[in-house]
């Protein structure tokens, strides 16, 4: 142990929290200047803060079903188990919330502001992320009942289930970059 207060408990869950929504005020302050800014000048900007929210949210989106092959095998109530509960919900609530929120705000100024929502590939790519946040809500109903100790699918389901957002995010690289149609 550390010495000091385990990770897992309430103050270092607060001064987490405080830490990430300080993150997430400047993040979202600074989005929110870009966007009503000339789109010519801030769109590399926008770009930027929407690929990194893009990222945090996809980590979370690979990372979590993870956590829930690893929460299958812990005894409901024990140590472990309670560990893992803490992780999903911070690692859901603390990033993957967010990030989802900026990375569709962002996204939608820039198929706005640059593309004007046009394009048959941003319309796909659009109904990709779509799923995606589909897959998100889903992870967020898995996250509550595994709170509850509701044992929820088994590895080989969260083995199967981890592989949509990988798809989807083929599906959403090549339609951005390639932009086919």
């Amino acid at each position: 142990m550390n010495g000091g207060e385990k990770q897992t408990g309430a103050v270092p869950g607060r001064k987490a929290a405080l830490r990430a929504g300080m993150a997430l005020l400047l993040f979202g302050g600074l989005a929110v200047l870009l966007i009503s800014g000339d789109p010519a000048q801030t769109y590399p900007w926008i770009k930027a803060l929407h690929v990194i929210a893009v990222i945090s949210w996809m980590a979370g989106l690979f990372y979590l079903p993870r956590l829930f092959i690893y929460h299958l095998d812990a005894e409901p109530g024990s140590v472990q188990s309670e560990t893992f509960k803490v992780m999903e919900r911070r690692l859901f609530q603390v990033i993957m919330n967010p990030a989802m929120i900026l990375s569709w705000i962002l996204g939608l100024d820039i198929a706005w502001q640059i593309f004007g929502f046009e394009g048959i590939w941003l319309q796909l790519k659009l109904l990709a992320v779509m799923l995606l946040t589909v897959t998100h809500i889903y992870f967020g109903v898995a996250v509550s009942r595994f709170g509850r100790d509701e044992r929820m699918g088994t590895p080989r389901f969260w083995r199967l289930v981890n592989e949509i957002p990988t798809i989807l995010m083929i599906v959403i690289v090549l339609l951005v970059v390639v932009k086919p149609f």
